[in-house]
C-alpha cells in the first residue's frame, strides 16, 4: 500500500480532521467534483441529468455505524421515501445502503428488519436494493444478510471487495443464488494478511472475480455483474473477456433476462470515460452519493485514486 493511500485512509477514521475539514471551503468545493449536493434533491436532479445522457443510477446517503435505533428507523424511512420519488419520478435509479446505516451494530435482527422493508418496497415498485460492504469485520454478517434477503426475493444484490484475500472463496459460496455482485476494488485500511496491498495483485483479482461472474455456468445460473472501476485499461480488457463470452450487456435490475453486465462509476470521477461507454451503448449506471456526513467517504475516494488529491490541492487556490 502506497504510504499516500494509507494516509489517507487513516484520515477517513479520525473523528479531530472530519470535525475540522468539513468547515474548510476549498475542502467542500473539491467534495462537490465528486457528490451534486448533500440532499436528496439535489441527488435526483443529478439523476435526471445523467439519465438524459443515456446512464442509469443508483443514490446513497452517506453516513455509516449509527448507534441509536431511532437513526436506524430514519435512515430506513429515508430509504422508502428514495424508492417512492424513484418511482414518481419515473427515473432508471437504485439504492445502496451500508449495513451499519440499518443498525448492524446494535443487533442483526434489527438490520434485518430494515433491510427487508427496504427490499419489500422495492419488489413492489419493480426496483432494487444493492448491500454495500464494509470493513472485513462485517463481511460475513453482511453476507449472511444477504443470503437471507436473496431467499426472499431476487429485488437485492450485494458488493464484494476485490482487495480482500477471501473474496474468491466468498463469491463461489453466492453463485449457487444466481447473485446480482457488484465488484469494486475495496476502500477501507486493511492488513496485508487480509488484503492484496499492491495494487496489481488487487487488479488481477478483480480481473478474475469479474471473469467467474461472467462464466458461463455463472449466466446459466442467472449471474449478475456490475462491474465498478473506473481503470480504463481494465475495462478494456473486461470488454474483451464479455466479447470473447458472448455475453449481453443487462441491467441488475432488469429480472425479466437475469445474467449480464453492466458498468458502475461514481459521479464526476472520469466523466470522459463514462460517456465513451454509453456512446458505445454499454450499460452504465452512475453512484451518486449525497449526505452531510460525506467526510470519510471522500477521503476513501481519495484514496482509491490518490491522482485526485491534486484536485483538492488545485481547489486550495481557486477563487
Amino acid at each position: 500500500m502506497s504510504v499516500l493511500r494509507a494516509v489517507l485512509l487513516a484520515g477517513s477514521q479520525n473523528a479531530w480532521l472530519r470535525d475540522r475539514a468539513m468547515h474548510y471551503r476549498f475542502v467542500r468545493r473539491s467534495v462537490s467534483r465528486f457528490m451534486p449536493g448533500e440532499t436528496l434533491d439535489a441527488a435526483l436532479d443529478a439523476a435526471r441529468g445523467l439519465q438524459q445522457r443515456g446512464a442509469s443510477t443508483v443514490l446513497t446517503h452517506l453516513g455509516e455505524n449509527i448507534s441509536e435505533p431511532a437513526e436506524a428507523e430514519a435512515v430506513t424511512a429515508h430509504y422508502l421515501d428514495v424508492l417512492d420519488r424513484i418511482e414518481a419520478g419515473h427515473l432508471d435509479g437504485q439504492i445502496s445502503i451500508k449495513p451499519t446505516q440499518l443498525g448492524l451494530d446494535l443487533d442483526v435482527g434489527t438490520c434485518f428488519r430494515h433491510l427487508m422493508r427496504l427490499v419489500d418496497r422495492a419488489s413492489a415498485v419493480g426496483n432494487f436494493v444493492w448491500i454495500d460492504m464494509e470493513s472485513t469485520k462485517y463481511v460475513d454478517l453482511t453476507l449472511e444478510l444477504f443470503r437471507r434477503a436473496r431467499r426472499a426475493s431476487p429485488r437485492v444484490g450485494v458488493c464484494l471487495q476485490a482487495y480482500l484475500r477471501r473474496s474468491a472463496v466468498d463469491l463461489e459460496s453466492l453463485l449457487p443464488l444466481g447473485p446480482a455482485v457488484r465488484l469494486v476494488k475495496g476502500a477501507y485500511r486493511e492488513p496485508p494478511s487480509l488484503a492484496f496491498p499492491d495494487k496489481k495483485d488487487v487488479d488481477e483479482n478483480f480481473f478474475e472475480l469479474a471473469s467467474r461472474l461472467l462464466d458461463d455456468d455463472a449466466q446459466r445460473a442467472g449471474a449478475t455483474v456490475a462491474i465498478g472501476t473506473h481503470d480504463g485499461r481494465l475495462i478494456d480488457r473486461l470488454r474483451r473477456r464479455i466479447e470473447a463470452a458472448g455475453v449481453d450487456p443487462s441491467r441488475a435490475a432488469d429480472l425479466r433476462r437475469p445474467g449480464g453486465y453492466e458498468f458502475e462509476m461514481l459521479f464526476g470521477i472520469q466523466p470522459r470515460l463514462q460517456a465513451r461507454l454509453v456512446e458505445q451503448r454499454q450499460p452504465l449506471r452512475v453512484l451518486i452519493s449525497y449526505g452531510e456526513f460525506w467526510f470519510p467517504w471522500y477521503m476513501r475516494r481519495l484514496a482509491e485514486r490518490p491522482a485526485n488529491v491534486w484536485f483538492v490541492a488545485r481547489s486550495m487556490f481557486a477563487r
